[in-house]
């Protein structure tokens, strides 16, 4: 072999090995902030352009640092808002409350004019329901089964706190009562085929996060591995097999293997507008 050879030869597996750390070791720590442009009917006029931070399945754990995800917050806290949304998963860990007890004074930093909604996801009760509902209830974010009313003008916007779809579930339908037919809802959930359930209340825009925009995105094929049974809920704005808008966001973390291929983490930004459609 002479050099030139083995300088390609090494040049070659260089390169190789970065391809292949590529989607553990840089796109996964690649956050960015995405604006997504969101058409409600029956959004209130008071609420145009009103603007949701949405933080998803953070996985704090292996491979996601206290660190990381005390930036990631930071960053969600600077962005111009009216209000910030959580849809749970925010440790990695099982039959353990470690994590939790380290997360949820980070998550306890957010804010936003009008306030901070969170709900539960599969891993939050794989750890430990009740510590996670106690840290909810105890940073004053907790939606989970609840609903909050927001008045501008005297024209008003409900957010409906569902529960986890594997873990909670709860009755659509019974959330929704005591909420006028004629004014808009909002409901976090966790899992998205949550949108897919049975129930008759109409639901204006879902926000769920879960998939963690299925972590490999090939072009012109999209996630081989969705969590969801609903293989439409990837990631993005889609339609429920009701035709409600159900937004999902891709999350922070990671689950099952720590890769992101073209589907870099996300703080997602949700700007409400009216329309007629």
């Amino acid at each position: 072999m002479n050099r030139r050879y083995i300088l390609k030869l090494a040049t070659a597996a260089g390169m190789a090995a970065l391809t292949a750390s590529y989607p553990i070791f840089i796109e996964r720590n690649i956050v960015k902030i995405n604006e997504y442009i969101i058409p409600i009917p029956r959004l209130p006029e008071s609420y145009e352009n009103f603007t949701i931070v949405q933080l998803t399945d953070l996985h704090y754990g292996f491979l996601v640092h206290l660190s990381f995800l005390s930036k990631v917050i930071e960053r969600a806290n600077l962005i111009p808002k009216d209000i910030v949304v959580c849809t749970g998963d925010y440790i990695h860990e099982r039959n353990s409350a470690v994590q939790i007890d380290k997360i949820w004074p980070e998550l306890e930093k957010l804010k936003a004019p009008a306030g901070v909604c969170s709900v539960l996801g599969n891993h939050d009760h794989w750890a430990d329901t009740e510590r996670s509902v106690y840290w909810l209830d105890k940073t004053g974010q907790n939606l989970r089964f609840r609903k909050k009313c927001l008045e501008r003008n005297g024209e008003r916007l409900w957010f409906v706190g569902a529960g986890d779809l594997w873990e909670d579930h709860a009755d659509i339908d019974l959330l929704m009562q005591g909420i006028p037919d004629d004014e808009c809802r909002i409901v976090l959930a966790h899992n998205p085929d949550t949108a897919d359930t049975d129930f008759e209340s109409k639901a204006d825009l879902f926000i769920c996060g879960h998939t963690h925009g299925g972590q490999v995105n090939i072009p012109f094929y999209g996630s081989p591995i969705l969590p969801v049974k609903n293989k439409e809920y990837s990631f993005g704005l889609k339609k429920s097999e009701k035709k409600n808008p159900v937004f999902i966001s891709k999350g922070i973390g990671w689950s099952v293997c720590p890769v992101r291929l073209n589907c870099a983490p996300e703080i997602a930004v949700l700007k409400l507008i009216r329309s007629r459609v």
